[in-house]
């Protein structure tokens, strides 16, 4: 079924959890669901389609919004789409035929379509002056004049969650051409995944996918570096394997943005620079729209807005600057000395029954660092004046992975150039790339699974136990509380101001920083990290299609702060491989740094020019879509220069008065 079929039609796409009070009555005689059925009315009167679903423990009211209730909601929220000509424009829902639509044939993405909902289900207030009493289970509950119904459900208890649903159709479609796909490798459906998911997902997989294409070069380089013996040869062919690490790492990130670039403008993301989003809000305030002669009034000395203005922008940088230098003091101060000792300890124990279980009280206990390294790395952000919940959360970011740098690779960093024992190193990557991915994969997907079963089992048993039923079997709870049994797509940091993916990419970068920065030690790592990651495609795609609810969209149009942390490695691995490869070693394995110290300055510099030089030899934007947007802008002129003219005739007093205020 296309987009356009399915926004006709509809399927149903969003659903509300509200307890099942079975057939208890108030004490007035009253149906003691009285605010349910109230709630579902003032959503019937919004426009929407409800259905109510009586599960073993829970009601479910599931909604559709037909295509004309979105386009209208889109026009309240004043969504800014791409028109036929090129350029972007406030979506206005009768001239909705003047927008273009997305590669699915639909008229709005999932992301777009979810914020219309969201603005429908919680724009229901109490238009009138007097209070509405309701009724829930018993109690009372007060409907005050202006406020929101659904909110006030909430905060009662009423109503115990918002989902979204699964579309069971193309659920089914994408497990068949994605999901269990195993044949085409890292080719996966992009549009189908944006169209279902939404923008950030769809980028991640676009990223993951290329990111382990392009890894199976070094991959087979570095395999035939661990294979060979090229005998006296070997130091120079390190040098040359590390400088296409190089080179092929700079290219992967210029040619990504250019990709980046062509999925934004295939999906309709524009303005990328100024704000990563799907859908465009317009945020002004009310005073725009009054006359000349009210601005004037309302406005302020502009000498005194930019003070103000001026005052706010230091301010804000100064909370950042303050939270990073807590979060590196805390770094250095309790968590540095316990990776040493782990890693020293490692060391000099003999015993590998000691090791694996001085390794098994590291793992737990660095749980509890990284965790409260987060949590208090939230309480930091949240105190931060960040102009919006993009810029949130990539201070977030930098800040958890600070913390989850030091817990990953300072024990490398020891064993590699303080003790220099290569042995050690190498047997620390191979248990940090295979054990620790493949537990990892195994748990991302099992624990969801078995949190769904354990939920399951209990809500059928205790219906068994309800009033004496006993023939309750597995198929008699409806699809729509299965789906709210399973998990949902959050951060091990919290679901606030990141999903999932915070994980997926965080697992993603420490897996590339490894490989890199110790390439020189063990080149065999990228061969590990091909086969994780052509595994990784499939289980996360099966683990967000069938192990989880679906996610909540969330419209980030690239990879964010990832990107530059990416990058910040690759410079990163020049140096740490610098030093390793002028480390000559004997048999035993002992290192002698001596005659280095003028050939680490000498690759560094040559490395860091081979980086930076690729950069500006490969343009960040295709040809083709910068031409295209010239296109769009001129023809768009064109259409609009008279109109615009005329406008501005009829405004020109306006426009004097407006250059007298400034």
């Amino acid at each position: 079924m296309s987009g356009n079929e399915r926004e006709e039609e509809g399927v149903f796409e969003l659903a509300l959890v509200v307890p099942k009070w079975g057939d208890d009555k108030g004490e007035d005689g009253d149906d003691a669901s009285d605010c349910v059925e109230i709630l579902a009315d003032e959503l019937r009167k919004k426009g929407l389609i409800v259905e109510r679903v009586s599960g073993l423990q829970n009601e479910f009211i599931k909604l559709l919004a037909p295509l004309e209730v979105l386009g209208k909601a889109a026009a309240e929220l004043r969504f800014r789409k791409r028109t036929h000509i090129g350029m972007n424009f406030q979506f206005e829902w009768d001239e909705a035929e003047a927008f273009v639509r997305h590669p699915d044939g639909s008229l709005f993405g999932w992301s777009e379509r979810f914020h219309c909902y969201h603005h429908i289900i919680y724009g229901i207030v109490n238009t009138g002056t007097d209070v509405i009493a309701m009724k829930s289970n018993c109690k009372e509950v007060h409907w005050n004049p202006g406020e929101s119904l659904l909110e006030k459900l909430e905060s009662v208890g009423v109503v115990k969650e918002v989902f979204p649903l699964h579309d069971e159709s193309k659920r089914k479609q994408l497990l068949r051409s994605w999901a269990m796909n195993w044949l085409d490798f890292t080719a996966q459906p992009i549009d189908d995944i944006c169209s279902y998911y939404g923008v950030k997902i769809a980028t991640y997989f676009a990223f993951l996918g290329m990111y382990t294409k392009w890894m199976l070069f070094p991959a087979t380089l570095g395999l035939i570096v661990h294979l060979v013996d090229f005998g006296s040869l070997r130091f120079l062919v390190l040098p040359f394997f590390f400088i296409s690490l190089i080179s092929w790492a700079t290219l992967f990130f210029q040619f990504w943005k250019r990709k980046s670039s062509a999925l934004s403008n295939r999906w309709h993301i524009y303005d990328s620079g100024a704000a990563e989003s799907e859908y465009k809000f317009w945020h002004t305030d009310r005073s725009s729209s009054s006359s000349p002669t009210e601005h004037m009034k309302k406005g302020t000395n502009k000498l005194k807005e930019k003070a103000v203005f001026q005052k706010e922008e230091w301010f804000t940088w100064l909370m950042r600057l303050r939270n990073d230098v807590f979060v590196i003091i805390g770094i250095l101060c309790l968590q540095l000395p316990f990776e040493l000792a782990y890693a020293h300890l490692y060391e000099v124990i003999g015993s590998e029954l000691l090791k694996f279980g001085l390794t098994a009280v590291y793992i737990v206990a660095i749980q509890y660092f990284t965790r409260m390294g987060g949590k208090i790395s939230m309480k930091l952000v949240k105190y931060e004046n960040n102009e919006n919940v993009e810029y949130s959360a990539n201070s977030l970011v930098y800040k958890v992975f600070g913390v989850y740098f030091l817990q990953t690779y300072i024990g490398l960093f020891y064993h590699a150039l303080l003790h220099r024992n290569l042995t050690t190193l190498r047997q620390i990557l191979i248990q940090r790339l295979v054990a620790s991915e493949v537990i990892g994969n195994i748990f991302e997907n099992s624990i969801p699974y078995l949190s769904y079963s354990i939920k399951k089992f209990r809500a059928i048993r205790n219906k068994k136990h309800e009033k004496g039923q006993s023939k309750v079997k597995m198929g008699s709870m409806p699809r729509v509380e299965k789906e709210y049994l399973k998990a949902s797509y959050a951060a091990s940091i919290g679901l606030e101001l990141e999903d999932g993916l915070f994980d997926d990419f965080l697992e993603l970068v420490l897996q590339f920083g490894m490989i890199m920065m110790f390439a020189c030690a063990f080149p065999l790592g990228f061969t590990f990290s091909v086969v994780n990651n052509i595994t990784e495609i499939r289980a996360d795609a099966l683990k967000l299609l069938a192990m989880i609810r679906r996610p909540i969209p969330r419209a980030d149009a690239t990879i964010g702060a990832w990107l530059n942390i990416f990058q910040l490695l690759v410079v990163a691995s020049i140096c740490t491989n610098s030093a390793l490869l002028v480390c000559l070693y004997d048999q035993e394995g002992n290192w002698n740094l001596s005659p280095g110290l003028g050939a680490i300055l000498v690759m560094e510099h040559v490395l860091l020019f081979i980086k930076f030089g690729f950069s500006r030899i490969v343009p960040d934007e295709p040809e083709w879509v910068r031409a295209a947007r010239k296109k769009n802008v001129t023809r768009a002129e064109k259409m609009c220069s008279k109109q615009l003219l005329r406008s501005i005739s009829a405004d020109g007093n306006i426009f004097k008065e407006m250059k007298k205020e400034e």
